[in-house]
């Protein structure tokens, strides 16, 4: 995979003389800088779990599963996040997706308007994995109002979650 980030020259205002920083030395600043900035972020080695302030993420079968943390609230800001690590996790691929979110304990719109749209980049289909019937009631209303453009489906069985994205592949 080759680079779209060029070769830089930088110059030090106390020196006259320049210093070439490489690709690969200004890429791993990049990720170092990116990882002080944000909090509580590990994404392990193999690339197959990673964890924010708000959600796990992990991957099974080519489906990729995201569960919120308990009591998150679903706010423009935690949406932006979720969805940014989310892309960023799949490597920019489109997967189907089952999302737990049972550990979202209140939500804005903002936030909802946003993984309803902005959100669906990427995504084949998605279950909804509830566990309450006010969670339900309230989540099956939001369908009905906001359309997401992928296909979308509420389950409070994990089985029947899987199956149905399964029907996708």
């Amino acid at each position: 995979m080759t680079s779209i980030i060029p070769e830089l020259t930088i110059k030090h205002q106390s020196t006259t003389n320049s210093t070439k920083m490489t690709r690969s030395l200004f890429q791993k600043s990049l990720v170092l800088l990116h990882s002080n900035r944000l909090n509580s972020r590990i994404m392990n080695a193999a690339h197959d779990t990673y964890e924010n302030d708000y959600a796990y993420f992990s991957f099974k079968e080519d489906i990729l599963f995201i569960t919120y943390k308990p009591n998150i609230t679903l706010n423009l800001k935690v949406a932006q996040l979720v969805v940014a690590d989310r892309i960023r996790f799949q490597n920019e691929k489109s997967y189907l997706i089952l999302c737990d979110i049972r550990g979202i304990v209140s939500s804005e719109k903002a936030g909802r308007d946003y993984l309803a749209h902005s959100g669906s980049l990427l995504i084949k289909a998605v279950s909804l994995l509830v566990h309450e019937n006010v969670l339900l009631s309230m989540t099956t209303f939001y369908l009905q109002v906001s359309r997401p453009p992928v296909p979308t489906q509420i389950f409070t069985d994990e089985g029947r979650a899987l199956a149905y994205l399964k029907s996708f592949l």
